[in-house]
């Protein structure tokens, strides 16, 4: 039998597909992804359980003119191959290749570039909306697609509340496959847990309700007979009593690999008048017996070599531990050194390394699913009642839980720690998971200490650090292989940076000075390497601190260098450069022979990390051209005004 996938350049050609022509499809579709882990990492256990809904989705609706949103965006791998970009799809996650999310820019079938969870119902009521009062006469159908683990933010339950007040015909595709990246946690989980053990409901909660209104409540022990009765009603007839108490009929639940069933139902969605959410029931990694015994380990793997859809081989990792084991380590030793020491994680346990703190110390570790903004919120309760919360979450997602870093932490100067793994370039993941926004929006909260580790020798330091200090803390640090400068110990103090290498050479003044913030110590001592080689002499500072800075050091590098150049991974507006520029400012000196090298006003795509660096000059050569180019610039300019850069002998 011949390729189908292979023919396939829009969903349009599914038209006419007979149910055997679109199994053998959906099994194109896993041998592509098979096929896909082989050269590199990407998302893997969630799109292979996704495969069978996209196809049904596709053959129900017709998306040229209808409406799609896919949450959490890294599930779209099917929805590109059968969108016209299945002949790209092995560049997916490559630099100038696909995207790993949906991308506007790729296809009019990616609507919003959805790379945090939980926002597609809020998006999905404003197209409908929008469609109602701008082109009332078409009757676009909407349809959100949602993750089990992304049901439980706060903004989905806003959105529902929402829409079952508006009535609007908009339809929720609940995709429950018992998982966010990890197995998912709380109430609403135990409650779907039970959905799915009941058989297909359609909304008929009006007349059961008739029904369950006629048993009575009599007396104990009756009574609590009666009453487990009634619930038991409740769980096994009545289905999904939250989502139609929130003014959703719902319909399921639905195996998420019978196409014809999906088919079926998201067919009788567009009959009924108001919203309504499609329980559908699937399973992560489906087809691939690996990913399906440990989704955990298989939701976006290293690249490995499979046989028989069950062997496999994986490639082997660098030996280097990474920053974010640096820091995992660190929070361990916090654990056992201080029982009032906690850790909470927001659905990334595997992300952030936590699982030896979750087995180890099972009372003080908490994942709260993703919900952001109430793991900051709930580690200053336990900081208010004398605990010392760490909150380990990625830059990017930090920002979620940004007005509760502010209200209930920062104002009210709580010992809460955050840990900002991710930071800075995320490589592959692209501009939706970049951490490059975090200092920005730090810098101006009063009370919180910033830090940014040179290397793991720092990142050990700055957790223990942060743990004794008597108020809040950050501390930022990237996805990347562990560097440790060789250099003689310097202790942490707050407030206070480390001069790797002075900026004189032999008494005399040297050519400038390199300010580090972050991991990029490594590449900035690089470049003052390669120039000594030209007879160029920089001095090299390991800012550690990027508030409260050390503006004694900084300040006196700035007075006397003919050149300083911040560099940071971060973004360049309201960063640490600017920090810098800000305080030689406050203190009346020059700052034309500053430099600011980093993130520019705009998003960066995705690529392997050390492409994007090299890109942005945030390489050892790119940070070396900075300087000579800096250097020149500032000659010129002196030597028009009659004046020289100083001794160079």
């Amino acid at each position: 039998m011949g390729s189908l996938l292979s023919t396939i350049d829009s969903p349009q050609d599914l038209a006419g597909f007979t149910v055997r022509e679109l199994d053998q499809l959906a099994g194109e579709m896993r041998e592509a992804m098979c096929r896909l882990l082989g050269t590199r990492s990407a998302h893997f256990a969630s799109n292979l359980g996704v495969i069978e809904l996209t196809l049904a989705l596709h053959t129900t609706f017709d998306f040229c003119r209808d409406r799609l949103i896919w949450d959490t965006g890294h599930q779209i791998y099917p929805h590109k191959m059968i969108t016209g970009r299945y002949h790209r799809f092995a560049t997916i996650r490559s630099k100038g290749g696909l995207m790993g999310y949906p991308n506007p820019e790729e296809s009019p079938y990616d609507l919003f570039m959805t790379g945090h969870a939980g926002c597609s119902v809020s998006c999905a009521l404003g197209l409908k909306c929008g469609d109602d009062l701008v082109r009332p006469d078409d009757g676009r159908h909407v349809v959100a697609v949602i993750g089990d683990g992304a049901l439980a933010s706060g903004i989905v339950f806003e959105a529902l509340n929402n829409t079952g007040g508006l009535k609007k015909n908009l339809t929720v595709v609940l995709n429950d496959n018992k998982m966010s990246i990890c197995p998912r946690v709380g109430s609403i989980s135990d409650h779907l847990d039970r959905l799915r053990m009941t058989t297909f409901y359609t909304g008929l909660k009006s007349e059961i309700q008739r029904v369950l209104k006629g048993v009575p409540l009599l007396g104990d022990p009756v009574e609590r007979f009666l009453t487990q009765f009634r619930d038991a009603l409740k769980a096994g007839i009545l289905g999904g009593m939250l989502f139609e108490d929130l003014g959703f009929r719902y319909l399921g639940p639905v195996n998420g690999h019978n196409i014809i069933q999906l088919q079926k139902y998201l067919a009788m969605t567009q009959t009924f008048d108001g919203p309504v959410l499609v329980h559908v029931v699937t399973e992560k990694g489906h087809g691939f017996k690996p990913a399906v015994e440990d989704p955990t380990s298989f939701h976006a793997p290293a690249p490995f070599a499979h046989l028989n859809g069950a062997e496999i081989e994986f490639r082997k990792n660098p030996s280097r531990p990474s920053y974010t084991r640096i820091a995992r380590d660190a929070v361990l030793a916090g654990l056992r050194r201080d029982p009032q020491v906690a850790v909470i994680t927001a659905a990334m346990c595997q992300g952030t390394m936590l699982e030896p703190a979750r087995e180890e110390f099972p009372d003080r570790f908490f994942d709260v699913g993703i919900c952001e903004s109430h793991a900051v919120a709930f580690a200053a309760g336990l900081a208010k009642a004398g605990m010392r919360p760490m909150v380990a979450i990625y830059s990017t997602f930090m920002q979620r839980s940004y007005d509760q870093i502010f209200q209930e932490m920062a104002l009210q100067d709580l010992s809460v720690v955050l840990l900002l793994d991710r930071a800075g370039l995320t490589g592959p993941d692209g501009p939706t998971h970049h951490g490059v926004f975090d200092l920005t929006y730090l810098r101006p909260l009063p009370n919180l200490v910033v830090m940014a580790p040179g290397d793991a020798i720092d990142l050990e330091m700055m957790v223990e650090f942060a743990l004794s200090h008597g108020g809040p803390t950050a501390i930022r640090f990237p996805k990347a292989v562990a560097e440790s400068i060789d250099r003689p110990p310097c202790p942490l103090e707050l407030g206070r940076a480390e001069i790797l290498r002075p900026a004189n050479r032999r008494g005399e003044p040297g050519d400038g000075v390199i300010i580090s913030c972050g991991t990029m110590l490594g590449a900035c001592l690089a470049a003052a390497d390669r120039l000594r080689q030209e007879g160029i002499e920089l001095g090299v500072i390991n800012a550690r601190f990027v508030k409260p800075l050390d503006t004694e050091t900084i300040l006196q590098a700035v007075a006397e260098s003919p050149m300083v150049l911040t560099v940071e991974e971060g973004a360049l507006m309201g960063g640490f450069g600017s920090a810098v520029l800000e305080a030689a400012n406050d203190a009346g000196l020059d700052t034309s022979r500053i430099r600011r090298l980093g993130v520019p006003d705009c998003f960066i795509e995705h690529g392997e990390r050390s492409q994007l660096l090299a890109d942005l000059r945030l390489d050892a050569e790119g940070i070396a051209d900075v300087c000579r180019e800096q250097l020149a610039r500032r000659g010129e300019e002196l030597g028009a005004r009659g004046e020289g850069l100083g001794a160079r002998g």
